[in-house]
């Protein structure tokens, strides 16, 4: 598998991103297109056929969002063992400091990089961004959802 590093980070899921969300997108536009108004049994088939097409979107979005809610509470428990495994204190106190995109950025530190990463990131506000440009010696994270 190619290294990681900030180039070539970014995730994505082919069956997601490429298949599922365009055609639930296209189902929903096509479902809008063909709407018919003109009576009233139309317009309450129409309706029908707009809510089903809706509840596919939400059910896609609603699946993506429990993976990643889940994915950020693995983090947190990574950088929290992490730091522990580092200091022998544990994270809270930094934790607090700390938003939650400035912990996903810093999980790709390596254990050399990622205490002083963390002090810069608190002292300076920095953004997720800053902190992945900063990381020198890249950790990849290979099993994202």
């Amino acid at each position: 598998m190619k290294p990681q590093n900030y180039q070539n980070h970014t995730r994505y899921y082919p069956f997601h991103h490429f298949i599922l969300t365009p055609l639930t997108l296209l189902y929903l536009g096509w479902t809008i297109e063909r709407m018919d108004f003109s009576t009233s049994d139309t317009t309450s088939t129409s309706i029908y056929h707009l809510i089903g097409a809706i509840i596919l979107v939400l059910i896609l979005f609603l699946a993506r969002i429990y993976a990643l809610n889940n994915q950020n509470r693995i983090i947190l428990m990574e950088m929290s063992q992490r730091y522990f495994h580092l200091t022998g204190s544990p994270f809270y106190s930094k934790e607090s400091q700390l938003k939650l995109s400035q912990i996903i950025a810093l999980r790709f530190a390596s254990d050399e990089e990622l205490l002083p990463l963390m002090e810069k990131a608190i002292k300076e506000k920095l953004s997720q961004k800053e902190i992945k440009l900063q990381i020198k010696n890249w950790k990849g994270d290979y099993r994202r959802v």
